[in-house]
């Protein structure tokens, strides 16, 4: 979920920028704006999608709402075909300057980690789901019938399992869980490596809520350099064509947008950094959870406490 919120953040401050500073191109740039942020939700929560092609396209499709706004604007908008034209030479007169290739590295960076950590969290989930439905054997469940229910037999209803012979009873229907045990500390703390490395130049919660400073960058540069872009554009695509038609203004909603923006920065521990941190260190008390699930289990509920008369499989005893 905080995944989720931030992206859809990310996608509101990137289309709050075209609504405040480039009104005129923002009905179709949030389009664009849009379906990029799709592609990054679908690449995070594990969608067979190349990161750079999401990049490319994005600049692809916004380069003819840039030339049809900014580098060389005009009464009506241009047509279908030359828009196309445009998509197709971006990458070749490379209007944005660098700024394209910058964001194919930044999101490559951190798009990728954060991908890998929600699908370790998935299998994280597989297996406490696995583990949780056990098929005890014959003897464990002999074991376990003379442990719990045979005093009765003797009329010794109150009495509960010495703490020893809980554990060596109990730790005998575990020890299939009990090899779990390595892989799980294993997994914890390669867990807790791959948060750790989520910072920095890895943050995905900095580059995606500052990508609008990226497109801003890129904007600015089309307009410096747009009489040489629009020359490049001519000679391969020809002088423009127009349609009579005109785009609508912005759409979106800036108060609402602005809102949710300036309560996602007020809300320090609702970050992502500081979820992730606040979940990796409770899963730190669960380190040992399947080698030590037979102790928990005698010394919460099953067995008897220290120092008290406890059945010991054939009587009650003072000592196990």
């Amino acid at each position: 979920e905080t995944f989720e919120m931030l992206i859809r953040l990310a996608e509101n401050y990137t289309s709050t920028l075209f609504c405040n500073a480039y009104r005129n191109m923002a009905a179709e740039a949030t389009t664009h704006v849009q379906e990029f942020f799709t592609d990054v939700g679908l690449f995070v929560f594990g969608a067979d999608i190349s990161t750079e092609e999401s990049v490319n396209r994005f600049f692809d499709t916004l380069f003819p709402v840039v030339f049809n706004h900014v580098i060389n604007p005009g009464l009506t908008d241009i047509s279908l075909e030359y828009a196309e034209c445009l998509q197709m030479v971006r990458r070749d007169i490379r209007p944005f300057g660098n700024i394209p290739k910058k964001a194919i590295g930044q999101m490559g960076r951190t798009l990728l980690p954060s991908r890998t950590f929600l699908q370790a969290l998935n299998l994280g989930i597989e297996v406490i789901n696995t583990t949780d439905h056990l098929h005890f054997s014959k003897d464990c469940s002999r074991a376990l019938l003379r442990m719990q229910y045979c005093p009765h037999c003797q009329g010794l209803t109150l009495s509960k399992p010495c703490m020893g012979y809980c554990l060596n009873v109990i730790r005998g229907c575990l020890a299939n869980v009990a090899e779990v045990d390595l892989h799980w500390r294993g997994y914890i703390q390669s867990l807790e490596d791959l948060s750790s490395a989520m910072s920095g130049t890895y943050d995905i919660e900095h580059m995606l809520l500052n990508f609008h400073s990226l497109v801003n960058d890129a904007l600015v540069q089309a307009r410096i350099n747009g009489p040489e872009l629009s020359e490049q554009v001519n000679k391969v695509c020809g002088p423009p064509v127009r349609k009579p038609t005109q785009s609508p203004g912005c759409s979106f909603d800036q108060n609402k947008d602005n809102q949710g923006l300036k309560m996602f920065s007020r809300d320090s521990e609702e970050t992502l950094t500081n979820r992730r941190k606040e979940f990796i260190s409770h899963l730190r008390l669960y380190r040992a959870f399947y080698g030590g699930l037979a102790d928990q289990l005698c010394g919460n509920e099953l067995a008897a406490a220290d120092g008290l008369p406890c059945w010991n499989g054939e009587d009650v005893v003072r000592r196990y």
